[in-house]
């Protein structure tokens, strides 16, 4: 007969901390449902990933010669 207690406890134990998980998570689900969605972010051209390289390769170069102490532009 204890054991039939023991039983019933533990699962009315269960219950309480599943509704108590309910409780707590249900709110975060519902909020992120009611979020907006982000705007994607605005597409780069070609062009642009170009000239964004092209503008940090010269940046390492110019590193590098005021590093070494050069200023002329090194042979290709």
């Amino acid at each position: 007969m204890k054991e039939t207690g023991v039983f019933r406890k533990r699962s009315h134990d269960s219950l309480a901390v599943g509704v108590v998980c309910l409780i707590v998570l249900l709110p975060g689900l519902v909020g992120c449902v009611g979020e907006e969605p982000k705007p994607s972010p605005p597409t780069i051209t070609p062009d642009q990933v170009r000239g964004h390289a092209d503008k940090a390769f010269e940046n390492l170069k110019q590193e590098e010669r005021n590093r070494t102490g050069t200023q002329a532009e090194p042979p290709r």
